[in-house]
């Protein structure tokens, strides 16, 4: 570690990693800025914190010109050799890059949460409502219609939990809910068709890219002021919106069993998903065995609490999405 002499801490959530590296552009900058690729689209908020050794995780990062990149993980120690200053500066699609907003230390983080504080992390946006202690948790992949529901939903008056990763945890048999990202990466043509009222003044893409083209979408202004919720009822929802579609069609999950096998699912999609960096890197997922059984028991006590009080799949248009699932009472 002698040549390491740039070092930095970070802090997302309840997780702390140090980062060291033998050249100082290898580190992440922080606070990460405000663009499609960062990590303010995964999470609330990434701190800077002193380097400690005593971390949960650490990254190491040695730029070597002319290796071959390679990654070798122990435990909760990372280490990364090769051209990183290159790789960076010729790489493709930076979110697929160690601090990218799909690169390693997002999913390091996830696995970092599950296993040293017992938080788990939904690949969903959420939506509250005060007034009736009500949080809709909207959870599905890219292009599965997370966005139409959150922005929908924000027109609705709705209060924005997170736009895009959703954490949670059991305390002595209670769920506790923790704010996530208020930063959406959204398509121009989504904005442009349905919901003008968010395009930002100077979003770019011209007619022929802007289905191509993504912005990051600053909605803290519509973020719920607390960062937690305890015991809120919880209504599941998996979408899949079409354009075109008539009808509002929702399929409620009858079986418990069901419910957790679709959260279970949804929280391991980015810890066990394996990914190339910079183009030239692959990496396996983080996925163990002892997390995965404690995930599946997790989930299986969300699914049986009393006050998850709904879960459904959906299939609807964009403007017809929250069919009457606003007005329902489910207890």
């Amino acid at each position: 570690m002698s040549e390491m002499v740039f070092r930095t801490g970070v802090r997302i959530l309840e997780a702390t990693v140090a980062l060291a590296g033998n050249r100082k552009s290898l580190l992440p900058y922080l606070p990460p800025p405000l663009e499609v690729k960062s990590l303010l689209t995964d999470f609330r908020a990434v701190d800077r914190i002193p380097y400690s050794s005593r971390a949960d995780g650490r990254i190491t990062v040695r730029d070597r010109p002319g290796v071959r990149p390679s990654y070798h993980l122990s435990g909760t120690r990372a280490v990364f050799n090769g051209p990183f200053v290159e790789l960076t500066r010729k790489a493709s699609d930076l979110r697929f890059s160690l601090w990218g907003n799909q690169g390693f230390l997002y999913r390091f983080t996830l696995m970092l949460l599950e296993l040293k504080h017992g938080i788990f992390s939904l690949h969903a946006c959420a939506l509250y409502q005060p007034q009736r202690h009500r949080l809709f948790v909207v959870a599905g992949g890219a292009g599965s219609g997370k966005t139409v529901f959150l922005l929908s939903g924000l027109e609705r008056r709705m209060a924005l939990f997170s736009t895009e990763t959703v954490h949670f945890r059991k305390v002595r048999g209670r769920f506790h809910w923790f704010k996530g990202s208020l930063v959406d990466n959204v398509r121009i043509g989504t904005l442009r068709r349905h919901f003008p009222g968010f395009l930002p003044g100077a979003s770019g893409g011209s007619s022929g890219t802007e289905w191509q083209t993504k912005i990051a979408l600053d909605l803290s202004s519509f973020g719920w002021p607390g960062d937690r919720l305890v015991e809120p009822e919880t209504v599941i929802l998996f979408p899949r919106i079409e354009e075109g579609r008539e009808e509002f069609i929702i399929s409620p999950f009858h079986d418990y069993c069901q419910t957790a096998k679709s959260l279970f699912d949804n929280v391991t999609e980015k810890i066990a998903e394996s990914v190339v960096l910079y183009d030239r890197l692959p990496v396996l997922g983080l996925d163990r065995t002892d997390l995965a059984q404690e995930r599946w028991r997790t989930g299986e006590a969300l699914a049986r609490n009393s006050n998850t009080v709904f879960c459904a799949s959906v299939l609807a248009s964009p403007r017809c999405c929250w069919g009457d699932l606003l007005d329902r009472e489910f207890l």
